[in-house]
């Protein structure tokens, strides 16, 4: 019997989706795990969008933190409500969809998140090999930037190979050492004073939305991980604690860097690199934010699987992380801002839809009819609060967007003015979304009741 338990405690991630995936993450694993993916090097960046959501009513220190903790919960929650089913079903998040839409059907938003995933695979790889040069010319050694990211994608590639391995390594290990380096980084940075402004509280709503922006966009791989918990209570108390107080943690600390180099994004990281011991705290981070890349790769091997469900997920692993590789190599620094954009339009995707999921498995009985079977019958109707909640995101949405897909933004801004519509500061363009698309959905399920 013993040796039983010790097999399953270390039991592994299933080759193919004909197997049953093994439950064997606790909730200090999956809270481990999220708070690992909470500390982003692009976090720090990041944070000033709390500083200065729109670019001329900066907010308050206390108000940028309360923003941070607000948005942090609400994006946690959605992240951790699509979660569950996965938890109960066993299924990964784009087979999970065969239920929601039908198996045929599931494959547009199975297609649409390999895109993505991939898209930021290769921008963690960039991101991982930034850090690295920042740390490299603190010493006056020069690496080509192209050796970082091979590194970076062969860590990458092997972590996918034994993720639920990955995911342990991280609670006994990895996770003492962010916690160690960033209350480091805390003292230094503030022991410097750094002049964080007066501001206001006029921008908090903004500001807030992207912090939830931030935080959903993890939602289209919850179920990839959840499916591995031991109960439906581990998966979600694990993405809501861990994640939420990491992610606060790091926009804390993303906005005391930009307080301390004048806002300026670009030089967010010196202060890290240049504290007492930075290099050795900063590179503990770097070499962390593999573990970005690793669920991004991850993730895209399970979307493909939704596709060739018997294809030994270690075949796709390794082919997904030379592909994510070579997109890092060539796009390089000079593309990155072009394909945060793109990235930015199919991220509106998934928060309407998981809405759609969530209400109709929680509030209209799914659970009890899911089907995840390669049969499982179309169901067109679940397209209709899906777009809508697609279209509510875009009508409330800022639209930076100018360079990269004017088109885009030409577009939505034609389509307020031709019904008279003006976007406030106070309303959220990802809780309109959810809300709209949840909405619908319920009303639809209603009437299909009666």
């Amino acid at each position: 019997m013993a040796s039983d338990v010790a097999v399953s405690k270390h039991a592994e991630a299933p080759l193919t989706l004909d197997e049953a995936p093994p439950k064997t993450l606790g909730v200090l694993d999956q809270g481990a795990l999220w708070a690992n993916l909470g500390v982003s090097l692009l976090g720090f960046s990041g944070a000033i969008a709390l500083i200065n959501p729109l670019r001329d009513r900066p907010l308050s220190f206390l108000a940028a933190i309360a923003a941070a903790v607000v948005g942090s919960i609400v994006g946690t929650v959605m992240v951790a409500l699509a979660a569950i089913p996965g938890q109960q079903t066993g299924a990964p998040a784009m087979v999970l969809l065969r239920g929601l839409f039908g198996a045929r059907l599931s494959y547009v938003p199975t297609v649409l998140n390999i895109v993505q995933m991939l898209g930021w695979g290769a921008f963690e790889l960039w991101v991982i090999a930034q850090g690295a040069q920042a740390i490299a010319g603190s010493f006056g050694v020069e690496v080509p930037y192209a050796v970082w990211v091979v590194l970076g994608g062969v860590i990458t590639t092997a972590l996918t190979i034994r993720p639920l391995g990955a995911v342990r390594l991280l609670r006994r290990y990895v996770t003492a050492g962010v916690i160690i380096s960033m209350i480091w980084f805390a003292f230094e940075l503030f022991s410097r004073g750094p002049a964080i402004g007066a501001g206001t509280w006029e921008a908090f709503t903004p500001a807030v939305d992207s912090v939830i922006a931030l935080s959903v966009s993890w939602v289209p791989l919850a179920a990839d991980f959840a499916r591995f918990s031991r109960s439906g209570r581990a998966a979600f108390a694990g993405v809501v604690g861990g994640y939420t107080i990491a992610q606060v943690a790091c926009l804390t600390l993303g906005i005391a860097a930009l307080a301390l180099v004048g806002n300026d994004t670009g030089k967010v990281w010196d202060p890290f690199v240049a504290a007492s011991l930075g290099w050795l705290f900063f590179g503990i981070l770097v070499l962390r934010e593999t573990d970005q890349s690793f669920v991004n790769v991850y993730s895209t091997t399970m979307s493909l699987q939704n596709l060739l469900p018997r294809l030994d997920r270690r075949v796709i692993s390794v082919a997904t992380g030379v592909v994510v590789t070579l997109i890092a190599i060539y796009v390089g620094a000079d593309g990155a801002d072009e394909y945060i954009a793109f990235l930015s339009l199919i991220g509106a995707v998934f928060v309407p839809m998981f809405a759609v999921l969530v209400v109709d498995y929680f509030l209209l009985g799914g659970a009890r009819r899911w089907d995840t079977s390669e049969n499982a019958p179309s169901r067109w109707l679940m397209i209709v609060p899906w777009v809508l909640g697609f279209v509510a995101w875009w009508m409330l949405a800022a639209l930076p967007i100018d360079k990269e897909v004017g088109w885009w933004t030409r577009f939505w801004t034609d389509a307020r003015e031709l019904i008279g519509f003006v976007p406030q500061s106070w309303m959220s363009a990802a809780l309109a979304a959810f809300l709209v698309s949840g909405l619908v959905t319920l009303g639809l399920g209603m009437l299909r009741r009666r």
